[in-house]
């Protein structure tokens, strides 16, 4: 039996000390990397959100007044124009030769009247005297009446061949900017064309008209009762404001198919920073909401029957809050209940949280909301 025991300790013999595996420790709670930001109290303006269309404020199709060649097209397309400045020449020699006309004809109808109204002055003493008779009288007074009448006639075709003398130096009517020539010059064009030479349109100020629900109009109405309501323009995507304006107008109807209402704003668009046809997001300030206490909307959450709010407490566990929510524009989220200034809100990472759940606060930015921002239209 010792025999056996001496074999047992020769071929195993006792492990040393650094070999002796490392005793067990209890490992802490694990912790989820979060982003967070401060419950604060500050001003939220209150933009209704509509897509909209940008609109030139004024905007015509040049087409000839009379029929002639197109000489000169003294603009180039695109250029900036102001009203008056000439935009085409219509060979205006036919018409300068019909005005000439009409001029030489009303003079020589007025060098007639003076000799018919001293007939009239002659017959009329010829006629007191029983030397001329009464049907002479008449017919002289009848030749100077005619006379005359001839001459307004003459006029009115004076005023007519001014007109078209007139129409052939084809003008802007407001300041805007010319678009793409459709005629070339040389070409022979009438009243009647239905191509137009050559668009213009006024692009500063510049409009757009957005639609909003049916709902807003109250509000919308109240806020215009106060003064001018600010309108921001906003590329499609969202990023990048465009301009700042005014509301203009309300439409007078409601689209019974839609259930909307469309209102027209004007912005300076002093860089050309819009343009005719161009869809732009309009954010229609009605309100500010003063000293309200705010999260960003990213740390609201959805729950089965309410809404809630991951707070961090001082010994880095999160507590489930239940909130209620005022407003949320899909950037800042008004708290009218359940949150107290100064709290820590989780904005990022609550997928991996529950009550009690330890943390470590990163920095990072909120993801993309939760809750879609008021948008009309």
């Amino acid at each position: 039996m010792l025999a056996s025991l001496a074999v047992a300790l020769f071929c195993h013999p006792p492990m040393p000390a650094f070999a002796q595996p490392a005793p067990q420790t209890s490992a802490g709670p694990p912790t989820v990397p979060v982003s967070v930001a401060p419950v604060t109290r500050k001003d939220v303006p209150n933009y209704l959100r509509g897509l909209g269309t940008v609109l030139a404020m004024q905007t015509v199709q040049l087409r000839s007044e009379v029929d002639g060649v197109l000489l000169k097209v003294p603009v180039t397309e695109g250029q900036e124009v102001k009203q008056g400045d000439v935009l085409a020449i219509i060979d205006p020699r036919p018409y300068q030769a019909a005005l000439d006309a009409a001029i030489a004809r009303k003079q020589s109808d007025e060098a007639q009247l003076v000799a018919a109204k001293a007939d009239v002055v002659r017959y009329s003493a010829l006629e007191a005297r029983q030397v001329a008779s009464q049907q002479q009288l008449e017919v002289a007074q009848a030749k100077a009446g005619q006379l005359i009448a001839s001459i307004a006639m003459d006029q009115a075709q004076i005023d007519s061949a001014k007109i078209n003398l007139t129409w052939c130096y084809i003008t802007a009517p407001f300041d805007g900017r010319v678009g793409l020539r459709e005629i070339d010059p040389g070409n022979f064009i009438r009243s009647a064309e239905v191509t137009a030479l050559l668009p213009v349109s006024q692009l500063r100020p510049i409009a757009v008209t957005f639609t909003l629900p049916q709902d807003y109009l109250p509000e919308i109405q109240k806020a215009m009762a106060g003064g001018k309501l600010p309108v921001i323009a906003v590329t499609s995507d969202d990023k990048t404001e465009l301009d700042h304006g005014t509301l203009l107008t309300v439409d007078n109807a409601i689209d019974a198919t839609t259930g909307t209402i469309k209102l027209k704003a004007i912005f300076p668009n002093d860089k050309y920073q819009m343009w005719p046809g161009q869809f732009v997001n309009s954010r229609l300030l009605i309100a500010t909401d003063k000293s309200v206490l705010t999260v960003p909307s990213a740390a609201v959450r959805h729950g089965q029957d309410d809404l809630f709010v991951y707070v961090v407490k001082p010994d880095q566990t999160v507590v489930r809050q239940i909130v209620e929510v005022e407003r949320d524009d899909g950037v800042t989220a008004i708290i009218s209940k359940g949150l107290a200034e100064g709290q820590s809100a989780v904005t990022d990472g609550q997928s991996r949280l529950q009550n009690g759940t330890h943390v470590s606060i990163i920095n990072g930015a909120p993801k993309e909301a939760a809750n879609p921002p008021r948008q009309g239209g």
